[in-house]
């Protein structure tokens, strides 16, 4: 069991140690760019080292491959092995270049080899323990809610009730998004009448505004007019020059029948940057609007194994879609985010409450999903402002906080080490593993750690060292008494188990209740001593009882080290 838990926690604490100790700067400013900035850094980099490349098969076709390309070495035997060629028994520039048909084969090896490397150290860096915004700044965000689309939807004029309900329902909403475990601790406050202020720890990434934000939010379903379309398609195949636009702004052609719109059809490309495929001509007016959705969940298909949404409508939606679906059979169902076709179906039979879309990513399937369950913004947002903020904390505060809690910890080791000799070498083993476990579960869960959280994890550490005391007097009591070292620990042990248990629970209590009550700062406390408490009775109950046990029946230890007096 031990095993199996360190294991674990290394698994879940290796993408925190690769973020902040292998992660060079510049790569960390590229990952918290966009994902266009991201394409643009991966083309240049690929024509900088095509360029490269040729320069040293100019110079010397001879030379070996230098190291920062040897990654192009395994493409270059795919290639070999694809047109059933022997391989080279030298790699060297000749042999490496001759692999590919041309220049732009070599040039996308190289871009894609930047582009991935990239995009899954972005996708690492979302599941690292954070730091929050008291230890190493963030980002500040102003939305500012477009109240003409209130307008839209109430269809009457937003009165300023009507405003005031709409932005405090977005700021609800948005802290169900960003918050969703409870953890992040952001920082979501009113400005003014009609914007709202989200402060957020790390690093000012636009993409990761966009993950909460997850555009306006609202997904409909249209029918297409497959007719109309086709005539679209003819118009724009005569007309090769022609730019309809994009998502709402798409140019409807004047050939249109009322009730119709031309929406683009969009699908990711390997950026993740939506690309528009084509045009489709759908109802003007959707057959069923997202806000009966009921619960969706992120699933996977039996038979392709691709990410599928499962949601399921209320009792109003599911007639709605019934009668929808009834009347449009062997028809194509539109599945519209935010005027943006993103996934296609064809109706084979009426549908009534349990609706599947496919087409998506597992990423975006799962943002999808996080709208549908959290609901659909009551007014559109824009970003009015975006900024990097500094920690409120000075480096120097931070770095004398640290250096404090860090000597705190020492003398704690020394003490344990000195008063209770080798028992004390024991207690400050399972004091390092609580504290390696706790910062490995608040890493696995993406916790944010703020300068309350560690004043819970010192707490924690405290309350620990308390537990091993316990422990050790009680066994000192049985070892006085003239009990053997193994007779020692097992009393020690099973008696100071429920004063243990006790007061660990009693704590344990409270700190769920604080989490529950609690928000910003106190929640991270309360979280952080909730994993504190369950980490420090594992170690403490089981961890050290294995080293003791191990002591006395496997290595026949007759006399305990454990006490400076004299046992009689």
């Amino acid at each position: 069991i031990v095993i199996a838990a360190l294991g674990a926690c290394v698994f879940f604490l290796y993408p925190t140690i690769k973020w902040y100790f292998f992660t060079d700067r510049d790569e960390k400013t590229i990952i918290s760019s966009s994902k266009q900035q991201i394409m643009d850094y991966a083309i240049k980099q690929a024509g900088e080292g095509l360029s490269e490349l040729k320069s040293l098969v100019k110079s010397d076709p001879g030379q070996m491959v230098p190291e920062k390309y040897g990654f192009l070495l395994e493409a270059a035997k795919t290639e070999y092995k694809n047109l059933k060629e022997p391989q080279p028994k030298t790699w060297n520039m000749e042999t490496l270049l001759a692999a590919f048909k041309n220049e732009t084969a070599l040039r996308t090896k190289i871009e894609d080899h930047y582009r991935n490397r990239i995009l899954k150290l972005k996708d690492q860096s979302a599941n690292i323990l954070q730091l929050g915004l008291d230890l190493s700044g963030g980002m500040s965000v102003l939305l500012e809610a477009d109240m003409s689309s209130l307008a839209k939807r109430l269809d009457h004029e937003p009165s300023a009730e009507d405003k005031s309900a709409a932005v405090d329902r977005a700021m609800e909403v948005l802290n169900n998004r960003i918050d969703k475990f409870g953890v992040t601790e952001p920082q979501i406050r009113r400005q003014g009448t009609e914007q709202i202020s989200i402060e957020i720890p790390g690093a000012a990434d636009p993409e990761r505004v966009q993950s909460f934000l997850l555009g306006k939010g609202s997904l409909n379903f249209h029918i297409v007019d497959d007719e109309v379309t086709q005539q679209l398609n003819d118009y724009i195949a005569q007309n090769p020059s022609l730019v309809l636009g994009d998502g709402s702004d798409v140019v409807q052609p004047a050939f249109l029948p009322a009730g119709t719109v031309v929406r683009g059809f969009y699908k990711k490309d390997k950026y993740g940057i939506d690309r528009r495929q084509n045009y489709l001509a759908i109802t003007a007016e959707p057959g069923l609007a997202g806000e009966h959705i009921r619960e969706a969940q992120v699933g996977n298909d039996p038979v392709t194994g691709q990410p599928v949404i499962n949601f399921v409508l209320d009792s109003e939606g599911g007639e709605i879609f019934f009668k929808m679906t009834s009347a449009n059979v062997k028809k194509t169902l539109a599945i519209v985010l935010d005027d943006k076709v993103k996934a296609g179906a064809r109706i084979s039979e009426p549908i009534r409450e349990s609706v599947r879309m496919t087409g998506f990513d597992r990423k975006e399937a799962q943002d999808i999903a996080l709208v549908l369950r959290t609901g659909a913004m009551p007014v559109d947002l824009k970003i009015a402002n975006l900024q990097a903020i500094g920690a409120s904390l000075g480096e120097d505060t931070v770095r004398l906080g640290l250096r404090a809690m860090a000597l705190g910890f020492g003398m704690v080791i020394i003490f344990m080490l000195l008063y209770y000799k080798g028992a004390g070498f024991v207690a400050d083993i399972t004091q390092i593993l609580n504290l390696y476990i706790i910062i490995s579960i608040l890493s696995a869960f993406n916790l944010t750690l703020t300068l309350t959280s560690i004043a819970g994890l010192v707490l924690t550490i405290g309350m620990a060292v308390d537990a091993n005391v316990i422990i050790y007097e009680r066994i000192k009591e049985e070892y006085r008494l003239g009990k053997s070292a193994e007779a020692s620990v097992k009393a020690g042990y099973k008696k100071a188990f429920w004063t243990i248990m006790d007061s660990n629970l009693t704590t344990f209590i409270a700190a769920i209740f604080l989490s529950q009550l609690g928000s910003g700062p106190i929640q991270g406390f309360a979280y952080t001593l909730a994993v504190g408490i369950v980490s420090s009775m594992f170690t403490s109950l089981v961890v050290s009882r294995l080293m003791f046990d191990f002591g006395v029946d496997v290595l026949r230890i007759k006399r305990l080290s454990i006490t400076w007096r004299k046992v009689q």
